[in-house]
């Protein structure tokens, strides 16, 4: 364990720590706009900047590993000129359009504008312009709120191994874009839209949903494998409109194309809701509750084993159950009914 101290606070930390993430750990807030603590540390923002006693100048809290004896201070009247500084520069750079755009109330840039009280801008000057749309169904980027974070790059590197987005050009002209420009097209998987601080990317499918009053939040478990990813349903009027996952769960807040676009269907007017019984052949399928649903099936499959044997029966089971679901359905079917005609829509 190494001893340092932070804020005047006595703190032992493991080592290898940042000093970032010592200090968020003895709950010292320190502001961030590129950082992530499941990606590598990136030090691009420069708004963790902290002052290390015998350190002639700041430095990134979280590129900054801790040191036995460390001083270190997170508040002070230059540390807060600099960082005030750095939001005034990205926002001279950056839309005024916080009433409608997508990201408000939920939004990194605009809880530091709000915290450094920034209701104008010191620099003038030009701005980047961006008005290109690219063509796919999941995602859309507003480059011209894009703060340059790096998050998108290193997400789609680190954790999905694509690398389907990268900075370039130089200077004032650098933009995240596709290789060659092109339109985005990858795995679609979300990633760099979960980890955006700003409005500059979004999923196609939330525009003109609600944004973040009035929602409701429902943890639950994504059905489209047995993987099991932890998902946050939003949802306001009993319409699901989003899907996030938190990055306190198994699998860290990261989902498939699936998981996190794919919800359309809870929503469908021709979602069953409720057990449906034909009760002759050829007639209409009538609703009921479950107790009759379920004394229906023993009835018909007691009288059916016993006419005709139980290999009269068949079972297929679905990707989209969990491992213990289909476990349990291949297990009624063996042991329950006795019969091995169990198969699995998967193997096709």
């Amino acid at each position: 364990m190494i001893q340092l101290t932070i804020d005047g606070k006595d703190l032992a930390v493991p080592e290898k720590k940042t000093v970032l993430e010592a200090a968020r750990g003895a709950g010292i807030d320190i502001p961030t706009l590129c950082h992530d603590p499941r990606l590598a540390p990136y030090g691009g923002c420069r708004l963790c900047l902290v002052e290390i006693d015998g350190m002639a100048k700041p430095v990134t809290s979280c590129t900054t590993p801790v040191r036995e004896g460390m001083v270190v201070r997170t508040v002070s009247e230059r540390l807060y000129r600099l960082r005030r500084t750095i939001v005034e520069l990205l926002l001279s750079d950056h839309p005024n359009d916080c009433m409608t755009c997508i990201g408000n109330g939920d939004c990194t840039l605009q809880e530091l504008a709000y915290f450094y009280g920034l209701r104008d801008n010191r620099f003038h000057g030009a701005r980047r312009e961006h008005h290109r749309v690219d063509a796919n169904p999941f995602i859309t980027r507003e480059q011209n709120k894009c703060v340059l974070c790096g998050l998108c790059v290193r997400v789609c590197e680190e954790v999905q191994g694509v690398s389907a987005i990268g900075f370039a050009d130089r200077g004032f002209e650098t933009k995240i874009v596709p290789p060659f420009g092109e339109d985005l097209n990858c795995e679609f998987c979300g990633q760099c839209v979960a980890v955006c601080p700003t409005g500059a990317l979004s999923a196609r499918l939330w525009a003109g949903k609600p944004r973040t009053g009035g929602i409701r939040s429902t943890r639950t478990v994504c059905t489209f494998c047995g993987c099991g990813c932890n998902l946050t349903l939003k949802t306001k009027a009993n319409e699901v409109f989003r899907v996030d996952s938190e990055p306190t769960t198994h699998n860290r807040g990261w989902l498939c194309v699936k998981g996190r676009f794919g919800y359309d269907f809870i929503n469908s007017p021709e979602r069953l809701r409720t057990p449906l019984i034909r009760r002759s052949k050829g007639g209409p399928l009538e609703a009921v509750d479950w107790p009759e649903a379920l004394q229906h099936i023993v009835s018909a499959v007691t009288r059916i084993k016993a006419e005709h044997g139980p290999d009269a029966f068949a079972g297929l089971s679905s990707a989209r159950c969990t491992n213990e679901e289909n476990y349990l359905f291949q297990k009624l079917l063996r042991a329950a009914i006795g019969t091995n005609n169990v198969d699995h829509c998967a193997r096709y």
